[in-house]
């Protein structure tokens, strides 16, 4: 026969839980001391750190693609559109 925890059970198991995470926490912020909270950096002597190391690459990434976008739009125009409206020749 299969016993059922009850409500009390799932609470006290998840209190106990909690009591082991938030133990778990102090014990980090005394081992990392005033680094506690703060993000890691890329290298330790470099003062950029990962989450603005993530932007940068996202940035320069849609930077890439504005450019290769814009570079397609130029080729369309100077191949295409300039001749059509007679404005210069391709030979």
């Amino acid at each position: 026969m299969a016993v059922t925890p009850t409500k009390l059970d799932i609470i006290i198991t998840c209190e106990s839980k909690l009591q082991v995470i938030m133990g778990e926490a102090k014990r980090r912020q005394a081992t990392l001391g005033d680094k506690y909270g703060q993000e890691e950096r890329i290298f330790s002597w470099l003062p950029i750190t990962k989450s603005q190391g993530e932007q940068f690459v996202q940035l320069t990434t849609r930077g890439a693609w504005i450019g290769i976008a814009l570079m397609i739009i130029i080729w369309l125009t100077v191949r295409f559109i300039g001749p059509a409206f007679g404005w210069w020749q391709v030979n």
